[in-house]
């Protein structure tokens, strides 16, 4: 029998207080806590309470016949203790019933894994601990951030003890061969990879409540027969979701709690797959190949890549100058400021930096506090600047000579490496009125792409 293997994401990252409202060098509260508390809350009222009481719901009613995973990032984790602790037992409740695994990650949802060996390892173990402390389980799977994946990265998974890791079934990455298969890392083959079908994972993502969709409405009857299409010998069907697919991304009003409701049942029914978890298929299926990914890919946009984090000159810039203080952290005892070193490497803040306005325009607007990525970048810079002039007063070491300053209205001046940055940025990708214009013209596009 053939397999669905059905995992959720859930990440929710700590939102940066804007810098107009933020003296440098005094102010050392980054976050905006009124956003943070009131978007977890509206989710979780939305989307991961229902979802949780649901899912629970099918475990009971079809008992180990029903599994899912989940991966849940700590600063999601956190913000859930803090606001909505009700989930976290919701959570609990599901994984006292032993049909769910919980799956680790990075605990920031950092891209640390791209730059250094050693913090990528730290969070992970941070957030293995986390997943323990909260649901008495130790992950034996492992998801990257964004399903970011390479050789390399897929090695040093390996290496931490991890059997299984999951990523994205680029196409570039495949050819002609099939998602629905287990395969293997190429360095090291004891490492089980598990490829996302990103057809069938995006059509309940994005396009399930597009109405110009020619298969809209999307019944479980119909994903099923899709289900069924799938050659017989290929193995398993892996859909890979946002949790907030369900209640949020899509509302409740178009029908995607039914759809969830009945597709156990329709699976069952008109269908020989049966729902598993990566665990599950680390000990029932064999690697057929190892899957070479020699430069690293990801589960976003279009391109499968790092583009939608790293790609342009604000959000390489960004980069460089956080992971510039890496080995400053190692010397760092003050809690606080290992706390903002986590959150500051979040891979949202990269993201709200993109410059792709065109086909993934309207996915980098989803939850981007920002009206351009020139104000994230600047933003991101002046509370980055800050948290570095509070490493080197801690560390004893004299600050560097460009800093922010404070007008007298408070507000922050930009050193001309960051003007640089920004006018150099802005240039590359036209100018604003020729990008809003090509924006408008392609919104229908995009809407119906989605």
């Amino acid at each position: 029998m053939r397999s669905i293997c059905l995992y959720f994401q859930v990440h929710q990252p700590f939102r940066l207080r804007t810098y107009r409202f933020f003296n440098i060098g005094q102010d050392h509260h980054y976050y905006d806590d009124y956003q943070n508390r009131h978007i977890i809350r509206r989710v979780a009222e939305k989307s991961y309470l229902p979802a949780n009481k649901l899912m629970l719901e099918l475990i009971r009613e079809f008992g180990s016949a029903f599994r899912l995973s989940y991966s849940i990032s700590g600063t999601a984790l956190e913000q859930l203790q803090t606001h909505v602790p009700e989930v976290i037992k919701s959570f609990q409740a599901l994984a006292e019933t032993g049909q769910v695994e919980f799956i680790s990650e990075t605990y920031a949802h950092s891209l640390a894994s791209l730059r250094n060996k050693e913090e990528f390892i730290r969070q992970v173990e941070l957030h293995r601990k986390k997943t323990e402390e909260l649901f008495g389980y130790k992950p034996l799977t492992f998801r990257n951030t964004e399903l970011i994946y390479s050789d390399q990265i897929g090695e040093m998974v390996a290496e931490m003890g991890f059997h299984t890791m999951l990523t994205e079934g680029a196409k570039h990455i495949l050819g002609w061969k099939s998602p629905n298969y287990m395969y293997c890392n190429t360095i090291n083959p004891k490492l089980k990879v598990l490829l996302r079908n990103f057809q069938l994972s995006d059509d309940l993502t994005f396009r399930f409540s597009n109405q110009d969709w020619s298969e809209w409405p999307l019944t479980t009857e119909k994903f099923v027969k899709w289900l069924s299409k799938v050659e017989k010998k290929e193995e398993v069907v892996n859909l890979f979701l946002d949790y907030e697919t369900i209640g949020e991304h899509q509302w409740k009003e178009t029908g995607i709690f039914d759809f969830f409701r009945h597709l156990p049942s329709t699976v069952f029914s008109k269908s020989n797959f049966k729902f598993s978890t990566p665990e599950n298929l680390y000990h029932e299926l064999q690697p057929v190949a190892a899957i070479s990914v020699p430069h690293a890919i990801s589960w976003a946009d279009e391109e499968r890549d790092l583009t939608a984090w790293l790609g342009n000159e604000l959000q390489d810039e960004a980069f460089a100058k956080l992971y510039s203080y890496e080995q400053k952290l190692k010397e760092c005892t003050c809690p606080e400021l290992q706390k903002d070193w986590l959150y500051l490497q979040t891979s949202n803040h990269f993201y709200y930096m993109c410059t792709k306005w065109f086909s993934s325009g309207e996915v980098h607007k989803y939850f981007n506090p920002y009206g351009s990525p020139y104000e994230a970048f600047i933003n991101y810079m002046n509370v980055l600047s800050d948290f570095m002039i509070r490493v080197d007063e801690h560390i004893a070491l004299p600050p560097e000579p460009e800093k922010m300053v404070k007008t007298p209205e408070k507000e922050a001046i930009l050193p001309t490496e960051i003007k640089k940055t920004v006018r150099k940025t802005a240039k590359k990708t036209a100018s604003h009125s020729i990008v809003k214009k090509t924006a408008e013209t392609s919104k229908s596009k995009r809407k119906k792409d989605l």
